[in-house]
């Protein structure tokens, strides 16, 4: 609303000017969404213990966390609002790439928001059938939307790690290796989340990464300094990484150890969304595993576990996911947490490293 309104003021007061730049649009799009998220959890807390809105602890889970439940779940929804608050606020209302990121952002946080609500009332959530259809539905119309965005030249591609401006054509193979990128996203942050200020943690330095290489992608003259693909407009994505960042920061406030409140299945199904999208629309699709190394693992020691146990009858952890198992070795929750928030860390500036290494 800044663009539209106050932005074409600075004829009568210069320092307006400020607001045409992306850089300044995205530092304070990530203060607003940090100091409103701070400001609504608190009065979000109180309404979930008002209406009975607390998790449900899992009985495969170690018995430490039998002391959370109770805790105030599906607090995803406070990140979402001050996210979609912030945009109004700092966003360009008239840039395509804003809604081509808030539609799976919010959509999905939806689905997530509905799985929290049937585990408030049947102690269990969505069952997968109908809950992999609607992730399926809203990939697939995600999808749709974005074919539209780019131009035919570059749509079914993917930017090379480590080659300069070198694009991978990958044909009609290119929706579906979205589609699995966008579902298995989520579900890795879905599994992600089972420690206080966790997930939350993890992604933080991913959705920073994000940000630098929309930032770099959307730029002209970076890009062209870094040899890497110009995607005009893409520049907004700055702006909506920028108020993720905040929004996340601002909830591992309340999420940290000991958690006074869970983002819930709609917290991480919506920012699962949000990292995908920044992937999928900056054309670096191919660093994400990198950047969420973290995510990979904890994906990863689930499906090691099960293909095991299915197949040899043996298990490979002590629990999935792994950092249970740490949990199980006797490490303390709290160092689990800052050693995994290290690895993404470390290998979220691996993936922006790699802009110059090509």
């Amino acid at each position: 609303m800044i663009l539209e309104f106050i932005y074409p003021l600075k004829v009568y007061f210069s320092p307006f000017n400020l607001l045409g730049y992306v850089t300044f649009r995205a530092a304070y799009a990530a203060v607003t969404s940090f100091l409103l998220t701070l400001i609504l959890t608190p009065y979000y807390i109180k309404l979930c213990y008002k209406y009975n809105l607390r998790e449900n602890i899992r009985e495969d889970v170690p018995t430490e966390h039998r002391k959370k439940e109770g805790t105030p779940t599906a607090g995803g929804i406070i990140i979402v609002i001050s996210v979609i608050l912030s945009l109004l606020i700092w966003g360009d209302l008239r840039n395509i790439f804003l809604y081509a990121t808030i539609f799976p952002f919010v959509g999905f946080s939806l689905i997530g928001f509905l799985d929290d609500l049937t585990k408030r009332k049947k102690k269990k959530g969505l069952r997968q059938v109908p809950k992999f259809i609607l992730q399926v539905i809203l990939t697939l119309l995600t999808l749709s939307f974005y074919f539209f965005l780019f131009s035919p030249d570059i749509r079914f591609k993917t930017q090379m790690l480590f080659f300069k401006n070198i694009l991978i054509p990958l044909g009609l193979f290119y929706p579906f290796f979205l589609f699995y990128m966008y579902l298995g996203t989520i579900n890795s942050v879905n599994l992600t989340d089972g420690l206080d200020g966790l997930a939350v943690g993890v992604l933080a330095p991913i959705i920073f990464a994000y940000t630098v290489l929309a930032y770099t992608g959307g730029h002209a003259k970076i890009a062209d300094y870094l040899n890497i693909l110009f995607i005009p407009k893409s520049w907004e994505l700055t702006v909506f990484g920028s108020a993720l960042l905040g929004s996340v920061v601002g909830f591992l406030w309340f999420n940290s150890h000991p958690a006074e409140i869970f983002m819930g299945d709609t917290g991480s199904h919506a920012l699962g969304a949000g990292v995908a999208s920044m992937a999928a629309l900056t054309k670096q699709e191919l660093l994400l595993p990198i950047a969420g190394f973290v995510l990979v693992i904890e994906a990863m020691s689930v499906i090691i576990q099960v293909v095991s146990y299915r197949r040899f009858g043996k298990r490979v952890f002590l629990i999935a996911p792994i950092h249970h198992h740490f949990e199980k070795k006797g490490l303390p929750e709290s160092k689990i947490v800052v050693r995994f928030w290290i690895l993404s860390l470390v290998f979220s500036l691996i993936a922006v490293s790699t802009l110059k290494i090509r």
